[in-house]
């Protein structure tokens, strides 16, 4: 029986770059900390391997750490070149090789050959393949491996292949093993040993969340194993199989939100597949299962283009109701504006497009500044001082006042202690699993407290990492004008909406904001104000943000820029 994974204890030490073995130490950390907190998702077989790895000298393990960053298992003996193990590289191979952690000469295919070996050492030790194939001794080495890797499909060792060549070809074993250690570590496999274990760490603050049994991602080793599943079907898409052959293996809705969630963008991309090869049943129930934030929209476009109006006219109706953010919305507003002329229906009322107040500066620029700074100087006065704020303020805002929710300890949100934000942040249900903290946190704004909140998390967090605050720019001075200029009205409305969806809304603010605390309207105390220069012209998602502003009666402008002197 399993034991229980150990309880969070104190961050790992980091390593320093001025070590040549820095790597070394990283990589082990990454080891330690899953044999520490996930010993209960290891069978005994893998907790023996990475006791084992531990117990190894450390020229062995720095050579192990080395191969394993590196792409592919296989790997020459003499190209590797890594003088501060503090041995030769074949006699720490040596020892690798009696723990088993490597093939010392391991049977290859001949695509793996090409991809080892130059043109100019395969040329002469291919000679008489090249020849029997009717090839010209200079044939280029893409026509070589069309042409030999179908006649000599039969892996063999390397001597087979190349008789001549002096080398030594090497199979690092085990690379299933790393890889659920690096899913286990980093919480996805887009994420390589590199960005790890390559990093000096120490230079940056992170927001120590607590790491217990109850916030991890994988309840137990099913878990894992089912995304190292939805893995490999993703890899098998992107090579090219078809997604009726990855789609029998999809693994069956889970109960674990974390893992639904990387199944559902899963069924999106085969759904995706399915309808570019023109197998609509398969594309249709894919977006039907995935809960992917554009799956619903892609379903009622597919389902109109095969003319199943009704059927599509029935989803729409039901999605309407319950959009699930707000380009979505648009689109169903769309959709169900076309199907309702071809079923003769009541289209739904296009909503009121309000207008943006706009104004034009002519200005010199003999220094060559941008647009925006030129405006700034301009625009700013000594009782209304200009900033240069664009998605900064906003977003900092936001990330001081919902701190907490931010770095909620919530299943599948955080893996190990090195990390900027959650994981999960622009997942589609980031929001609601942590609706009850979000709600406190602008709550904060009707009962007046936040502004010492936000001051005491400026101060508290001052340079810890977050996914919102950007420190350098959100300087004390800035921060005590918005909180005196800003009505806690406008900053709830503006993060309700952000909280609608992070990664869309997050950026497309104006560019600057313009202070007037005498202002004898509270809420006419800034204003914030696009700029655009000659030839620009709004963004879509600007546009959004500027109507939405405008809606709700908070103060915005769009300045249009033209110089001195210039050609209309």
């Amino acid at each position: 029986m399993k034991s229980e994974p150990a309880p969070h204890s104190s961050v790992p030490g980091t390593a320093d770059l001025d070590n040549p073995l820095y790597y070394l130490e990283n990589f082990e950390t990454v080891v330690r900390w899953v044999r520490q907190h996930h010993s209960d998702l290891l069978t005994d077989e893998e907790t023996g391997l990475i006791d084992n790895l531990l117990a190894l000298g450390q020229p062995a393990r720095a050579l192990l750490a080395r191969m394993v960053m590196r792409t592919g298992e296989l790997f020459r003996i003499e190209k590797l070149n890594y003088p501060e193990l503090g041995q030769p590289v074949a006699d720490a191979a040596k020892t690798l090789s009696g723990a088993g952690w490597i093939e010392g000469n391991p049977k290859i295919p001949l695509a793996e050959v090409f991809r080892l070996f130059t043109l100019a050492e395969l040329r002469p030790a291919l000679a008489e393949r090249i020849s029997a194939a009717g090839l010209p001794a200079r044939a280029a080495k893409g026509v070589l491996k069309d042409t030999l890797i179908p006649q000599h499909p039969t892996p063999a060792p390397v001597e087979h292949w190349l008789p001549e060549t002096p080398t030594q070809v090497i199979r690092l074993n085990h690379m299933d093993l790393f890889d659920r250690l690096r899913l286990m570590f980093f919480g996805n496999l887009r994420q390589n040993w590199s960005d790890f274990v390559l990093v000096e760490l120490g230079h940056q603050q992170y927001e120590q969340v607590p790491l217990s049994a109850e916030s991890r991602a994988f309840d137990e080793r099913a878990d894992v194993d089912c995304y190292l599943v939805m893995h490999h079907c993703r890899e098998r898409l992107d090579q090219g199989d078809a997604p009726e052959t990855v789609w029998q293996d999809v693994p069956p809705a889970s109960d674990n939100p974390w893992l639904e969630s990387r199944r559902g963008r899963l069924l999106f991309e085969l759904g995706k597949l399915a309808e570019r090869g023109g197998n609509t049943d398969l594309a249709l129930t894919a977006y039907g299962q995935s809960g992917h934030r554009e799956a619903r929209l892609r379903q009622l476009r597919l389902l109109e283009r095969l003319k199943r109006y009704r059927e599509a006219w029935d989803l729409a109706r039901a999605a309407g109701d319950n959009p699930r953010f707000s380009s979505e919305e648009q689109g169903l507003e769309r959709i169900r504006s076309r199907l309702a002329r071809k079923l003769g229906e009541t289209a739904p009322q296009a909503p009121q497009r309000p207008a943006l107040a706009t104004f034009t500066l002519e200005l010199d620029n003999p220094e060559g500044h941008s647009v925006e700074w030129v405006a700034l100087e301009h625009l700013s006065e000594p009782g209304a001082p200009v900033a240069y704020v664009e998605n900064t303020l906003i977003n900092g805002l936001f990330g001081l006042l919902c701190w907490r929710a931010l770095f909620a300890p919530i299943p599948g949100a955080f893996f190990h202690p090195f990390q900027t934000g959650p994981v999960d942040l622009y997942r589609e249900d980031f929001v609601d699993r942590r609706q009850a903290l979000f709600d406190e946190a602008l709550g904060h704004l009707t009962s007046g407290h936040y502004k010492s909140g936000i001051r005491d998390t400026w101060q508290q967090k001052q340079g810890i990492a977050s996914p919102f605050v950007l420190w350098p720019v959100l300087s004390e001075e800035i921060l005590e004008l918005a909180l005196e200029c800003i009505p806690a009205r406008h900053l709830e409305l503006v993060f309700r909406r952000l909280l609608d969806n992070l990664r869309e809304h997050r950026s497309g603010f104006p560019d600057l904001i313009r202070f007037q605390p005498g202002h004898p309207d509270p809420n006419r105390r800034y204003e914030m104000i696009e700029v655009k220069g000659p030839g620009d012209r709004l963004q879509d998602h600007q546009t959004r943000w500027l109507e939405f502003f405008v809606s709700h009666d908070i103060p915005v402008s769009v300045c249009y820029v033209r110089w001195a002197g210039a050609a209309e």
